[in-house]
């Protein structure tokens, strides 16, 4: 506690009130427990508010009074002289650790000079037998291309034959469908003709029968015309002798014709009489008919009349209980229609009661609806206010997240560990940890608890990418311990759509947002670089050269240099820059950079990133309606792993990665400790990792940092040194975000912001 001249009231320091501490070298805070300093830290105005606070009383000869002042003055100079002492401790014990490791860099300096000597030697070797082949290989294109110019002579002749072949094919075709045609027509005329030719032969047969007949008869003509003459002959001598009989005969005959006229016409008459009763006859059998068929229904009809002369009585007494019925439904149906008019009533008034009803729901619904608009442009217009004082204040804004447990975790009971206040003020914005039998509580701009999916922590940050596309330079960095799900919130599970991390729901939302905005005639244009910062060494990894990108003895075929320019950009010079226009091109473009990345195998992590992942998108946009234009810059950044070598593991090259991972993260330390002290020198270069976000940390930039915990109960230890490490981050003071407004760069390198 520091008494300031103006009021004489006592006042904490910001890290006192999230329980941080200063931090050493090594990116961990320095202890103070035994320290009678505690929590509490001196910055420059409270040493000269200290040194320059004179002794106030209200009587000038109460000794007692000034005494007592004058005894917290000299406490108070003590508490600060003494962390001055350990502050100078501290700074001696940094000094002799950076000695230690100037002579080791110094020593691999030299290591990696000889090693590039002689990699320069094996490649001018490469090379030579690079050029010897490439003569081969002239020569063989030599020969190839005439051979290839023979065979395309060869080529035109067998095109041309070819075509002058199916020319003549088509021609013979051609004939062969005529003659075809013909043939057709000669076997239908050959058909007819036989048609005929059995036609004629049947009729020829049937001439020859006919022939025959004719003879036959012919032969008997003659024998009857014979018999005839012969007939004839008698019949001429019969005549002479029947001349004389014939008179006798004639007056009988006379006589017989007309006694046979009266018999024929009596013939005649019984012939007519005995059709007309046969006719009767006929009439009276089918009256016959019709009588009996008309008898059996009579009789049928009988035999039920009979039927229902028997059950006339029970039909009567039928009839009469069933009007007994009708008169009681007649009465039930009176009744039924005074209630139905009744219920009508009821069902009117209840019918205008629940429209009365269903206006007010609907008010209500309305009232809801705006309360729920209201509560929803309240919630934006907090956002939109937090943000804009972030921004005012400048302040590096802090988001914490708490990975779920897993199976693989040492403790499946999370909840000793961390826990999560339920206080209105503090809701979603505290997180209290348990370590040592102690409860530190952290405030930061938003705490993701471990059930929060993917998706609800990406609508946090939204805006924040939305920036990019306004003109605003962009830094989002996940900072916490080996294992703590630093990768898996920035790039998500492979192949899980659910799961994807914020730099592929970033992605989405960037080009989504630019389709959008078409229609307002705004056209944008972005580039995409990926690199990794691996052993203080950057890394390319979207090169095309493989034996480029590869590492051998620890040194890259290329040296990338870092600069900034006068505007605040970072440039990186010979590195890769991609034009896209989709997000389908930047998927595939993280894909090929996951596959180049440097991870390993540690105590702690399956699969543990070995260096500092820094994904860069430039954005252009022009309007061409009101002519206006924004560039902004996007960096996604997921850092390496802060580890202790005691719990990790790691030797070998493994114990490298993790001494320049430290060295790196607490170069890190080293600034965000100079910006909150307002120092005026700040260490950016001690770091390539540091020096890169140079515009990001001290800049014009809006910055956000994920501190990422575990929630094991062994990790509770480093997870605390986040926790402090993120707290002092908060309240770091960096440039006011600036947008970029009709700028226009002739340049084409990529800057980093």
């Amino acid at each position: 506690m520091i008494g300031t001249p103006n009021n004489g009231r006592l006042r904490l320091a910001f890290s006192l009130v999230n329980g941080s501490q200063d931090l050493g070298p090594d990116s961990t805070p320095v202890s103070h427990a035994g320290s009678e300093c505690g929590a509490i830290e001196f910055t420059r105005e409270d040493v000269e508010a200290l040194v320059s606070e004179k002794m106030k009383s209200k009587n000038k000869f109460n000794y007692k009074e000034r005494c007592e002042n004058m005894m917290e003055y000299i406490k108070r100079l003590r508490l600060c002289i003494r962390w001055f002492q350990e502050l100078e401790g501290e700074y001696a014990f940094e000094q002799e650790k950076l000695r230690s490791a100037l002579e080791l860099t110094e020593r691999r300096c030299y290591e990696m000079e000889m090693a590039l000597k002689n990699k320069d030697e094996e490649m001018n070797l490469i090379i030579l037998e690079l050029r010897n082949s490439l003569a081969s290989l002239q020569e063989q294109l030599v020969k190839e291309e005439s051979e290839k110019k023979a065979a395309m002579d060869s080529l035109v002749k067998e095109k041309e034959a070819r075509d002058s072949i199916e020319r003549s094919k088509a021609s013979l075709s051609e004939e062969l469908d005529k003659v075809r045609a013909e043939l057709d027509s000669a076997n239908q005329r050959i058909e007819s003709i036989n048609d005929m030719y059995k036609l004629l032969q049947e009729y020829n047969s049937s001439l020859q029968i006919y022939n025959s007949k004719l003879q036959t008869d012919v032969t008997a003509a003659h024998e009857t015309i014979k018999r005839g003459e012969k007939e004839r002959l008698a019949a001429v001598e019969n005549l002479h002798n029947l001349r004389g009989e014939h008179k006798s005969l004639q007056d009988q005959l006379t006589s017989s014709i007309a006694s046979q006229d009266g018999v024929m016409k009596q013939k005649d008459a019984l012939l007519n009489e005995v059709a007309c009763l046969r006719m009767e006859l006929h009439q009276i059998k089918d009256d016959r008919d019709q009588y009996q068929q008309q008898a059996q229904s009579l009789a049928v009809e009988a035999s039920k009349y009979k039927e229902l002369a028997t059950n006339s009585s029970g039909l009567e007494e039928k009839c009469l209980s069933q009007g007994n019925q009708i008169q009681i439904l007649h009465d039930q149906l009176a009744v039924a229609e005074r209630k139905l008019q009744m219920s009508d009533t009821f069902a009117l008034e209840k019918r205008k009661e629940f429209e009365g009803q269903k206006e007010i729901i609907e008010e209500l619904h309305k009232c809801l609806e705006d309360a729920e608009f209201k509560l929803i442009e309240g919630e934006k217009l907090r956002k939109k206010l937090h943000n804009t004082i972030l921004e005012l204040k400048g302040n590096i804004r802090v988001f914490c997240r708490v990975r779920p447990q897993l199976a693989d975790d040492s403790s499946s009971n999370h909840g000793k560990v961390f826990s999560y206040p339920t206080v209105m003020e503090y809701l979603d914005r505290s997180i209290d940890m348990t370590h040592n039998g102690q409860k530190h509580s952290f405030i930061f701009d938003k705490v993701f608890m471990p059930d929060v999916s993917q998706e609800e922590v990406f609508v946090e940050i939204s805006q924040l990418v939305q920036s990019a596309l306004d003109g605003y330079k962009v830094c989002i960095f996940a900072y916490g311990q080996t294992g703590s799900g630093k990768t898996y919130t920035m790039m998500g599970k492979p192949g899980q759509p659910d799961e994807k991390g914020l730099i592929p729901r970033s992605l989405e939302q960037i080009f989504q947002t630019i389709q959008a905005l078409q229609h307002q005639g705004w056209r944008y244009e972005m580039q995409v670089s990926m690199l990794e910062i691996y052993n203080e060494t950057i890394r390319d990894l979207l090169s095309t050269n493989r034996d480029s990108s590869r590492f051998e003895n620890g040194v890259t075929g290329k040296q990338y240099m870092i600069k900034h320019d006068a505007n605040g950009n970072t440039q990186v010079s010979d590195l890769t820059i991609v034009d896209v226009q989709s997000s389908r091109e930047v998927s595939f473009l993280l894909d090929r950079a996951a596959q180049s990345r440097s991870v390993g195998r540690t105590q702690m992590n399956e699969q543990s990133s070995r260096s500092h992942f820094v994904f860069t998108m430039r954005i252009t946009g022009v309007n061409e309606s009101t002519e206006q234009q924004v560039q902004g810059v996007l960096n996604l950044i997921d850092l390496a792993g802060s580890e202790r070598l005691s719990k990790s593991g790691s030797t070998g090259d493994r114990l490298k990665e993790t001494q320049a991972i430290n060295k790196s993260l607490s170069s890190l330390a080293d600034v965000i400790f100079a910006l909150a002290k307002k120092e005026d020198h700040v260490p950016f270069r001690n770091s390539k990792l540091t020096y890169l976000l140079q515009p990001c940390l001290g800049g014009d930039s809006k910055t956000l940092m994920f501190v990422n915990l575990s929630p094991e109960p062994s990790s509770a230890g480093e997870s605390l040194c986040s926790l402090r490490f993120a707290a002092r981050v908060n309240a770091c003071e960096i440039g006011t975000p600036r947008r970029q407004l009709n700028i226009r760069t002739s340049n084409s390198r990529f800057s980093y912001g």
